[in-house]
This record gives C-alpha cells, sequence and structure tokens, in this order.
C-alpha cells in the first residue's frame, strides 16, 4: 500500500440555518468500504498521543467531529501529516499505514469509521517490525 491512496474525503454538507448535517455513507458511496465499527476519541489530555500502530487490513475514515488534531501517515517509507479540523472532512487512511494522532485541541473529538470488527491480531504495534513487514524483511 502507498501513502497516495489516503486522502481527503469532502463529505456532504447540508447547510440549514438551525445547524448544518453531514453524512457518511460506506458501499462505495462516500468511502470505499462498509462500516462495521464505529469508534471515538475525546478527553485526551493535552500532549497526549493516540494511534501509533498500523493495520494489515482494516480501512479507516477519521473526522474532526469537534475541535482539531493532527494525523501522522507513514506507510514505510514516506510521511504525511493532515490536519483534521472540519467535521465535513474525512482522512481515508488505506491498510498498512502506520498513523499517529497528535496535537488535540481542548474538547476535540475524533470519531473513526472502520471497516472490520476489533481483531488484535490485524494489529502492528511495533513500528520496526512493520516497517520490516513493508520493505518484505
Amino acid at each position: 500500500m502507498s501513502l497516495d491512496q489516503c486522502r481527503i474525503v469532502d463529505l456532504p454538507k447540508i447547510s440549514d440555518p438551525r445547524g448544518n448535517l453531514t453524512f457518511i455513507e460506506g458501499g462505495g458511496r462516500h468511502i470505499p468500504f462498509d462500516i462495521n465499527r464505529v469508534y471515538y476519541l475525546y478527553d485526551v489530555p493535552g500532549g497526549a498521543e493516540r494511534g501509533a500502530h498500523g493495520h494489515k487490513e482494516l480501512q479507516q475514515l477519521i473526522v474532526a467531529l469537534s475541535g482539531s488534531f493532527d494525523v501522522l501517515l507513514n506507510d514505510g517509507r514516506n510521511k504525511k501529516k493532515f490536519h483534521m479540523n472540519l467535521p465535513y472532512l474525512g482522512l481515508y487512511v488505506s491498510p498498512m499505514m502506520w498513523r499517529d494522532i497528535t496535537n488535540f485541541s481542548s474538547g476535540a473529538v475524533c470519531m473513526v469509521l472502520a471497516s472490520e470488527l476489533y481483531d488484535e491480531n490485524d494489529y502492528y504495534r511495533d513500528y520496526e517490525k512493520f516497517v520490516a513487514q513493508v520493505r518484505g524483511k
């Protein structure tokens, strides 16, 4: 997998004087996978980092529902930082990407839509092992 496959996804935004609405549909409509799990990070203390792992098969869409944070993606060869701060933009993360989520603002809420149910066997938790797998060693 290549970092080039990861991208910002424009999600529908329906503007209304009473408040805006954004929705996300899987199965190729807005994201290239069916949604099997949703989780969110919140009340992250200042200076804390989340993520610090990679996935073998899992695909994700990461959305800043409130506040902001940075997502650092690494495919074992190249790195790219995405600043997430708009609830109508999502970051598609393909399999075999190492991710770190940092720089949470006060009150930030990070929602993640996942293609699979939780499976510990899908995780890379050791960066050196992840890089070795990517590079075929």
